[in-house]
């Protein structure tokens, strides 16, 4: 488990990403990430996939607000 405000290193270092909201946390969503097989975290950055996880969870954090 990784505890993180930075949605770059939770994209890029997390299997899934679990979006809580505002207190109390609870889960929001739960976004699982599937890379190509045996990237590092710095070769998953380089990837589409990336850009659209990112993407997709400023979008889940924006509407936690």
């Amino acid at each position: 488990v990784l505890v993180t405000h930075d949605l770059s290193e939770a994209v890029s270092l997390g299997e899934r990403i679990i979006v809580l909201t505002k207190r109390p946390g609870t889960i929001q969503k739960i976004i699982p990430t599937v890379f190509p097989a045996n990237l590092s975290p710095l070769e998953r950055r380089n990837t589409p996939e990336f850009k659209d996880y990112f993407n997709q969870l400023w979008k889940e954090m924006s509407e936690n607000e």
